[in-house]
């Protein structure tokens, strides 16, 4: 049973120690118990990971500086794990008072007045966890705090008394973590009201010829792109913060899909079974990539992790749809359903030179375009190689085409309609199950639809989109059909 006063405190034992003391002690017997510290972050193990625990092993105050969708935030909200889960504190404070070393007044005049009778409360960590997103419009009494008129009246005190002090969120933090994102957000003249607490662990406010030593571990997040765009970080202040931690993108494809897997709304509740080929998750996660190749993409704004998360969840949707429409219960992601990621591509990616939203939907499918012919030259021979046994691995395939024939796929087949339609391409299931050796069984018509549409990449099938259709045709009959048309025009002039 908790200690329900001061006295009953002091007899169990319990020591009070610094929040960094406790962090720090925390992390080191949960890495000696082998406990996973940060779960849920992925692909930062060698890199981020070990630099966030030295700089808690170091008792610093720390700055995570990355560009938008790196796990950030969801990192230091995770440092409230390395917390004591439950610390005593003077019952009714505003500022969670250690029972052995009050600071507010309050407090000192309770212990003052109770001795070893003062109540406290037992508080859990999940409130020693402040935080703020830094907006223009943020101030000193929404941080560190002010007088408050309504509270002296209400209590019948002078502005003189203590008592009036509202605190801010910081203080109502100490004994806890309190982060700042988007510190550069923040305006210098309120970035400097945080030097006090940095250095001298402290905070003043105006009226009050009092500081009050607060214990509060300080951590921000910052995009460096901001620093010229919105702000800037003061340089007293970035002087004052320990430890600069930059994070990163996923350096792996893997780690990319296994991040994206972790966090997207796979499982529907409607009874559909939606299976996403490996296949055509590497190829989603493979334009991310590619968009942070781009140069079409700014790179100083970055493409968040948070474009492939909505990207497969709108691809599931276009499969889920599919499937009501045609009263299935279990369907598969097909190549269709990957270009109905386009609109999560353009609103999370920022054009090099803004123009008309038909731009940034060109440059969306040229990144997708890009992703699939890459993927597809790591499971087939490359098309365009300068061997031949690789070119005529496809002749057969294009031969059907050059004799005339189309493959018109609509987003919206059954799954009998789309085996029926890819079954009619000769050579197509051949190649497949000779050349992709990794393709499961029940992918195969996944992998025949992919291979359609990597050959039109690579510039050795025509396609055209026609509302929610895709049609395929020879590559020299579509090009001599438009010439054809030009030359009709042509003649009309002169008849």
């Amino acid at each position: 049973m908790k200690a329900s006063t001061i006295g009953e405190l002091k007899k169990s034992g319990w020591q009070s120690v610094s929040v960094k003391e406790e962090i720090r002690r925390n992390l080191i017997k949960k890495i000696q118990n082998k406990e996973e510290l940060f779960p849920g972050i992925l692909g930062y193990e060698k890199t981020v990971l070990p630099q966030i625990q030295h700089a808690i092993l170091s008792k610093h105050d720390m700055i995570l500086l990355g560009l938008r969708g790196q796990a950030k935030t969801r990192i230091l909200r995770l440092l409230v794990n390395f917390m004591d889960e439950y610390i005593p504190i003077i019952k009714g404070s505003e500022i969670n008072d250690d029972p052995y070393n009050p600071l507010s007044k309050y407090a000192k005049d309770l212990v003052e007045e109770k001795g070893d009778e003062t109540p406290i409360d037992w508080l859990h960590r999940s409130f020693r966890y402040g935080e703020k997103l830094a907006t223009p419009d943020t101030t000193v009494a929404d941080l560190i705090g002010d007088i408050d008129p309504i509270k002296a009246a209400t209590k019948k005190l002078t502005l003189a008394d203590q008592n009036v002090i509202n605190f801010g969120i910081i203080p109502r933090t100490n004994r806890g973590i309190f982060v700042i994102n988007e510190l550069p957000d923040l305006q210098p003249r309120i970035q400097v009201a945080l030097l006090n607490i940095m250095q001298e662990r402290d905070i003043q406010i105006r009226g009050f010829n009092v500081r009050i030593p607060l214990d509060v571990s300080m951590a921000f997040s910052a995009n460096p792109e901001d620093y010229t765009n919105r702000g800037n970080i003061i340089t007293p202040l970035k002087d004052r913060i320990d430890s600069q931690i930059i994070t990163h993108y996923p350096k792996d494809l893997d780690i990319g899909v296994k991040i994206t897997q972790q966090e997207a709304w796979q499982e529907r509740d409607n009874g559909i079974r939606i299976h996403i080929p490996d296949l055509f998750r590497e190829i989603l996660e493979k334009a991310a990539f590619e968009a942070r190749d781009s140069e079409y993409v700014d790179q100083k704004s970055g493409v968040s992790t948070r474009m492939t998360i909505t990207a497969l969840e709108q691809v599931v949707s276009s499969a889920e749809r599919r499937a009501i429409i045609n009263n299935e219960k279990e369907t598969s992601i097909r190549i269709a359903d990957l270009y109905h990621m386009i609109p999560a591509l353009t609103g999370k990616i920022e054009l090099v030179y803004e123009g008309e939203q038909e731009g940034a939907i060109s440059v969306a499918k040229h990144i997708l375009g890009k992703a699939i012919s890459k993927t597809f030259k790591l499971h087939f021979p490359d098309p365009q190689g300068k061997s031949q046994d690789e070119k005529s691995v496809y002749k057969g395939i294009t031969d059907w085409f050059a004799d005339g024939n189309e493959v018109n796929i609509s987003d919206t087949l059954s799954n009998s309609e789309y085996k029926q339609k890819l079954n009619k391409v000769e050579g197509l299931k051949g190649l497949v199950e000779e050349q992709a050796k990794k393709a499961p069984d029940n992918e195969l018509y996944e992998w025949m639809d992919f291979v359609l549409e990597a050959l039109h990449q690579n510039s050795m099938l025509s396609k055209q989109d026609l509302d929610d259709e895709t049609l395929y045709s020879d590559m020299l009959g579509s090009m001599f059909s438009s010439l054809g048309d030009i030359g009709e025009e042509g003649f009309d002039e002169f008849e």
